[in-house]
């Protein structure tokens, strides 16, 4: 499946939220949500949910009309709305109902959820009696209690520890690889760039970058070295460079980013290093971390 999002705009009132957004999704790849509070992500998302209606622009799913009603949809919101004195299973049922299942297997399903998420001590207990971590795990459980063919997760990891956390990330993968459509919004970009193939980048309600997350890293990393040598912080190799030309030195906690300028090559850069009797532990073309990539888009670089 591909699902798209073609030329979206939405307004309320005389505030313009969302300008021409456009981007696309494909089965059995993760794609990367990201943007600053405010910027437009839930909007959009909400539209792809049929919640909002765009004031112009269509939502299509292999190039046809996208017809909520025709596919499994399994959404986590960041922001949360459940009933705290409802028993899991109960509630769980009653959710999967409302997507669609028959009572029987919204209880199978629902039984089965519980137990995915290692919360089976309290099937029959009310969400308010559930650690902040806990509860997050059933508010998953909500998501994907209907085996969806789109599953939209908006900040799944807020309040996992690291073994819970582990738990999610075995859904996740489970999710791509069974070929379903997964978006993920984040502010933890760790996260982001462990399981997303794709990224797009929503600014001020315009789209300002929207491919995969291998590409852009590529391109952004063009022709910058990470080099790290033995014995020697970045600040002392730095200090060794001082009288080669043609380059541009950043300075890191770990390692040195090098840029090669005015045609020098990297053959050129290692020779030269060679030549400074440095012992080179680490020399390789660098790649900036999605954190990076996110700051300087922000900052406009």
């Amino acid at each position: 499946m591909k699902l798209e999002v073609r030329n979206i705009n939405k307004s309320f009132g005389d505030k313009k939220i969302l300008k021409d957004v456009s981007f696309a999704i494909e089965s059995g790849r993760t794609m990367g949500f990201l943007g600053r509070n405010g910027a437009g992500k839930t909007t959009t998302i909400r539209i792809i949910m049929d919640v909002f209606k765009p004031n112009s622009g269509e939502v299509l799913i292999d190039g046809k009309p996208f017809k909520k009603e025709d596919y499994k949809i399994g959404y986590l919101p960041e922001e949360k709305g459940m009933y705290q004195k409802v028993s899991l299973l109960d509630q769980l049922t009653y959710f999967a109902e409302l997507k669609g299942m028959d009572k029987k297997s919204a209880r199978d399903s629902s039984i089965k959820m519980i137990e995915k998420m290692n919360l089976t001590d309290f099937l029959n207990k009310p969400l308010s009696t559930l650690s902040k971590g806990n509860q997050q795990k059933f508010f998953i459980a909500q998501a994907i209690v209907n085996d969806p063919d789109i599953l939209i997760l908006d900040e799944p990891f807020g309040g996992l520890d690291p073994v819970n956390a582990g738990v999610l990330k075995d859904i996740i993968k489970e999710f791509i690889s069974k070929k379903k459509i997964v978006v993920f919004s984040s502010h933890q970009m760790s996260h982001v760039e462990e399981f997303c193939d794709d990224v797009t980048f929503i600014q001020d309600g315009k789209i300002i970058l929207s491919d995969s997350l291998k590409k852009i890293k590529k391109e952004m990393g063009k022709n910058k070295i990470r080099l790290v040598c033995e014995n020697l912080k970045p600040k002392e190799v730095y200090e060794k460079l001082q009288d080669l030309k043609d380059i541009d030195v950043e300075v890191t906690k770990d390692y040195l980013i090098i840029e090669c300028l005015n045609k020098r090559t990297t053959n050129s850069l290692l020779k030269d290093l060679l030549k400074l009797d440095l012992v080179i532990e680490s020399f390789g073309y660098y790649e900036p971390s999605l954190e990076t990539i996110f700051i300087n888009l922000e900052r406009g670089k």
